[in-house]
C-alpha cells in the first residue's frame, strides 16, 4: 500500500473513474466495502501513468517486507520486462489517509513496584491521574494504565525534540514512539530490540483503548502505554530524509482484502 504526494490531477481521474457504478463490489465478512472501478481505455491509461511517472516520489505505508520479497525475486530471476520485473501495489492520496495508534503493552515492571515506576516516570513527564481512558492528544503526551488506573503523561519541555544539548529536531525523533522508547521503553524496561523481546506486545489502534486495560486488569499485562498517531506527514519526512521507521509505528485499519486482484508471476 502506497501513498503519493499532492497530485490533484491524479486525485480528479481518480474520482472521475469511481463516478460510475463499480465492477466488483463485496463486503467482506468483517464488514469492510470493498469496491473496483477497472480503467480499459488506452488514454486514461496513458493519462494517469503519465501522472505518477511525475510524481517526486511513492511511500510505502504497509507492505515493507513484501515489497523488499519482490524485489529479491526480480533479482533472482534477473533483469528484465517480465512479470517479475513488478509487484502489486495500490496508490492512495496521502491526504486521504490515517494511521491509527499502535499502543504498547508490557508483561511487567522490570522490577518495580507501581509507586517506585511512578517515580521515575515523574523524572520525564508530567503526571496527572484520570478517572477515564485516556487519549493522548500530541506526540509529547501519552495515556498510561497501571495498578487499575489511567494517567496522563506529558514529556517534560527539556527533553522534548529540538531542546537539550543532544537532541536533534529530526523526523524520526519527533515520533511518539521514538519519545516513548528513549524514556520509558529502553531506560525503565530495559527492552532494546522489540521485535524479538517477549516482554512486550503490541495492540492496533483500531481495537480501542479499552483492550489495553483489559490486557493489563486481567494480570497478562502489567501496564500499557497509549500513543498518539503516528502522522502522514511524518512518515513521508522519514522517507525523505532516508530513514527507516521504527517498529511498529504505524497501523492501518481496514486493509484491502487479500485476493480480490492477483500479479501472476510467469
Amino acid at each position: 500500500m502506497m501513498a503519493y504526494p499532492a497530485a490533484p490531477d491524479i486525485d480528479a481521474m481518480l474520482a472521475s473513474g469511481a463516478a460510475r457504478t463499480a465492477e466488483i463490489d463485496v463486503t467482506a465478512d468483517d464488514g469492510v466495502r470493498h469496491q473496483l472501478w477497472p480503467v480499459g481505455d488506452a488514454e486514461t491509461i496513458a493519462r494517469l501513468t503519465r501522472a505518477a511517472d511525475a510524481l517526486p516520489a511513492l511511500y510505502i505505508a504497509d507492505g515493507h517486507h513484501r515489497s523488499a520479497a519482490a524485489l529479491r525475486v526480480a533479482q533472482a530471476r534477473g533483469a528484465g520486462t517480465a512479470s517479475h520485473g513488478y509487484f502489486l501495489a495500490v496508490l492512495f492520496p496521502h491526504h486521504e489517509m490515517t494511521i491509527l495508534d499502535y499502543n504498547r503493552v508490557l508483561r511487567d515492571l522490570n522490577g518495580r513496584s507501581p509507586d517506585q515506576l511512578l517515580a521515575e516516570l515523574r523524572q520525564r513527564f508530567s503526571l496527572k491521574a484520570s478517572d477515564q481512558p485516556v487519549q493522548p492528544a500530541g506526540s509529547g503526551e501519552f495515556g498510561m494504565y497501571l495498578d487499575g488506573r489511567w494517567y496522563r503523561l506529558t514529556i517534560r519541555p527539556e527533553l522534548a525534540p529540538g531542546t537539550g544539548d543532544k537532541a536533534k529536531d529530526d523526523s524520526i525523533d519527533r515520533l511518539p514512539i521514538t519519545l516513548l522508547t528513549r524514556n520509558v521503553i529502553e531506560p525503565l524496561f530495559g527492552i532494546t530490540d522489540p521485535r524479538i523481546d517477549k516482554r512486550i506486545d503490541f495492540v492496533g489502534g483500531a481495537r480501542g483503548l479499552s483492550e489495553l486495560q483489559q490486557r493489563v486488569a486481567s494480570g497478562e499485562m502489567a501496564v500499557a502505554f497509549a500513543l498518539y498517531p503516528t502522522q502522514m506527514a511524518d512518515l513521508m519526512a522519514v522517507a525523505d530524509a532516508g530513514g527507516i521507521m521504527p517498529p511498529k509505528s504505524t497501523w492501518f485499519e481496514p486493509k484491502l482484502a487479500d485476493g480480490m486482484v492477483n500479479h501472476v508471476l510467469d
